[in-house]
């Protein structure tokens, strides 16, 4: 006879659709959501490391895995995932987690690689995101989770175009929490520091270059990240110690709100009052 532990082992959140699900963070949340009841729809470019995580996720969970080979660069593989998202009506969580970085400065950077960087870290992301939202709203019910990064907030860290990238999606994240949020949609930013992850090798600068006390484990930054989702939180850093610090930054940034525009320039700046006719 079946067991309510049974049942509740059957039962389903829904599904998440994970993006760079291969390695690291989104093999991790891959792990994290499954056992927490999701079945996986996993993106990434690499089948053959996609096939082996949802093998083995298959038989540790019991979840329903899907893996979908698809270089987000790519627009017919960008415009195969978003339709998708459109159609499945299924999908209860979107993690965008594809990305990738850099370290080298401007000058010393190739325009292309750039240029891809950007095309993956917001342009990907907000299509997605964008195809996934309308039924997330319609049916009042979903998750939104945009991998963002600490250096959202410090741009004078790394490379100012991936730093530039990761401001994007934290201020996309705000942004859609102003707009849905009233409407059955969860959404939240995450900036992790330093994460042990192939990130550090593909950006530039190798993981065992960086001091030990600041760099996480991508199992450790994960969980701290699905605690901050529990926890309601729109935007975490699984680094800080204390949350008010956040609350203290981001009041000062929405206290400039009132003074950001105004019909005539500030005084400080001695310029004459120029009046319309």
């Amino acid at each position: 006879m079946a067991t309510q532990k049974d049942a509740e082992a059957r039962a389903t959140k829904g599904t998440a659709l994970i993006t760079g699900a291969s390695s690291g963070i989104g093999a991790v949340y891959a792990d994290r959501l499954a056992r927490r009841g999701y079945d996986l729809i996993l993106v990434a470019r690499d089948a053959k490391r996609l096939a082996g995580l949802a093998e083995r996720l298959a038989r540790d969970t019991g979840r329903n895995i899907d893996i979908v080979a698809a270089d987000l660069t790519a627009r017919p593989d960008l415009h195969r995932i978003e339709e998708r998202l459109r159609s499945d009506t299924g999908i209860t969580m979107l993690v965008n987690n594809a990305g990738v970085g850099a370290t080298a400065t401007l000058i010393d950077s190739d325009p292309d690689s750039l240029e891809s960087m950007i095309q993956l870290n917001v342009v990907a992301l907000t299509r997605l995101t964008s195809a996934a939202v309308p039924g997330f709203v319609a049916r009042r019910h979903g998750v939104v989770v945009n991998i963002s990064s600490i250096v959202a907030v410090a741009p004078e860290l790394l490379n100012g175009t991936y730093s530039g990238t990761k401001a994007y999606v934290l201020n996309l994240t705000q942004s859609l929490h102003h707009e849905v949020s009233e409407q059955g949609v969860q959404v939240q930013a995450v900036l992790p520091g330093a994460t042990s992850t192939e990130f550090w090798d593909r950006a530039g600068t190798p993981v065992s270059a960086l001091p030990e006390q600041i760099v996480m484990s991508a199992a450790e930054m994960v969980d701290a990240a699905l605690a901050g989702l529990d926890q309601q939180e729109l935007v975490t850093i699984p680094s800080l110690p204390d949350a008010g610090d956040w609350k203290t930054f981001n009041d000062a940034r929405l206290a400039l709100g009132p003074n950001l525009s105004h019909n005539h320039a500030a005084a400080r700046y001695g310029v004459a009052a120029h009046v319309a006719a």
